[in-house]
């Protein structure tokens, strides 16, 4: 059954088309590499709860909007090997830099999820 990576991210809204590039060479490198889907979404309606909201889950800042992004793999063993390949492709090396983040990553938050329903 299907396997997903999900991240939450906090994005300075100055720097959104810089991240766009990133997400762009990063999506097509993950589906080189066999991931089967790879979206990024922009905030558009996320208001701050009271206990919890995606703002709060990343300490948003008043310049920021938050990012949700998921990736879709074959299973979990396939995640593994793809997520493996694309840490050695050198296109992506520039981000692995300090500041080649357009982001504060220790904000960043991510897991595996395993298929619950897929329909």
């Amino acid at each position: 059954m299907a396997y997903v990576d999900g991240f939450v991210l906090p994005l300075p809204k100055a720097n959104l088309e810089r991240y766009k590039e990133m997400a762009n060479l990063s999506a097509t490198v993950w589906r080189e590499h066999g991931a089967l889907e790879y979206r990024e979404c922009i905030a558009d309606d996320v208001k701050p709860g009271t206990h919890t909201s995606f703002p709060q889950s990343v300490d948003l800042r008043e310049d920021e909007t938050v990012v949700f992004a998921w990736i879709v793999y074959e299973s979990r063993e396939k995640r593994d090997e793809v997520n493996d390949k694309v840490m050695k492709d050198p296109r992506l090396a520039p981000m692995m830099q300090p500041g080649g983040l357009p982001f504060d990553g220790k904000r960043m938050f991510w897991g595996g999820f395993e298929m619950l329903i897929d329909r």
